[in-house]
């Protein structure tokens, strides 16, 4: 099988967008199945969905995909689509990204005459702060390491529970007039 041909891409691409919006609306992964399969005889419209869910079945006239198919190849689709969006989303943010570094360069540049010529304390001030975010936006700065202490930079105190006492306090979580929010 070859290469899918520029249109049946732009039908798999436009699925996968529908696969998403539905998703997002709240739709269940069934019923978005349903509602992309290529079989008029399981699709929620009654149509032919374009590069639909199990196409080259209905296309060799064997039996539609079962719900659990559907589902299957619903998550696949939002799960590819939103990795695809990311993808495009790191590449722009990577490309931003050198963007405002180059600008920051501009900027440190003639900043960094009149610290160095003039002695402009106020233009050693703005260079200091051009490097600090120059380094921030490629990623030169080492982690902050974090500690967590208790009361008076103490040990911090960890309890364990029993599965009764969690039972119970989400019995009391689901009581009204026990405090809880049911």
């Amino acid at each position: 099988m070859g290469r899918p041909t520029r249109a049946v891409r732009a039908a798999i691409t436009q699925r996968r967008a529908d696969a998403i919006d539905l998703k997002l609306a709240g739709v269940d992964w069934l019923t978005i199945g349903r509602k992309l399969a290529a079989d008029p005889s399981i699709n929620s419209d009654g149509v032919a969905y374009p590069q639909g869910y199990g196409i080259d079945t209905y296309k060799r006239g064997d039996e539609p995909p079962t719900d659990s198919r559907l589902i299957e190849l619903a998550c696949k689709d939002v799960s590819k689509a939103l990795a695809e969006r990311s993808t495009v989303l790191d590449d722009s943010a990577d490309e931003l990204r050198k963007l405002m570094v180059e600008r920051l360069e501009r900027l440190f540049f003639g900043v960094y005459r009149s610290a160095i010529r003039n002695g402009d304390l106020q233009a050693v001030d703005r260079a200091v702060r051009i490097i600090e975010r120059s380094s921030h936006l490629l990623g030169l700065n080492r982690p902050v390491r974090t500690e967590v202490s208790g009361p008076d930079g103490g040990a911090v105190q960890v309890e364990t529970t029993g599965l009764e006492e969690l039972q119970r306090l989400i019995a009391l979580a689901g009581d009204p007039g026990e405090g809880g929010q049911g």
